[in-house]
């Protein structure tokens, strides 16, 4: 907290991937998630996603601030509570891997692939997570 009391970095509001075909990336998604879109707009659909319903934006491509050759950019890393079925069965449904499981350490675990969109998909076993989780919600 700084002296205003106001708080940086709560939480991250939206994670946005770019699509060329938003409808293909919304019927992907939701096959991966199990769930629906729940937002949607000309060139733009959102998710709610996981434990603390964080946002999932997919925006039409041509809205991208840049176009980089091949993958590009920050990787959020999801929590997964089974990370080797995870990284399988995005693998099975067309992403190519980008980062193989990597054990990190101390209960961490890495991994992240790219998805038929183009988009770094990062997942990750995060014992801290769970240690947030439960303190947060009893969960």
């Amino acid at each position: 907290m700084n002296r205003k009391g106001v708080v940086m970095l709560r939480g991250f509001a939206t994670v946005s991937y770019f699509a060329t075909d938003v409808e293909e990336a919304r019927t992907w998604y939701s096959e991966l998630l199990g769930i629906d879109a729940y937002f949607q707009m000309p060139g733009y659909i959102e998710f709610r996603v996981g434990d603390y319903q964080n946002e999932l934006g997919i925006i039409d491509a041509k809205y991208a601030p840049s176009t980089p050759e091949g993958p590009a950019g920050e990787i959020i890393q999801w929590h997964v509570d089974d990370l080797p079925g995870s990284f399988e069965k995005l693998l099975s449904m067309g992403a190519i891997e980008y980062q193989p499981p990597t054990d990190r350490g101390e209960g961490f675990v890495t991994a992240s692939v790219v998805d038929p969109f183009g988009n770094i998909l990062g997942i990750m076993y995060n014992p801290h997570y769970l240690e947030v989780l439960e303190k947060v919600s009893g969960k």
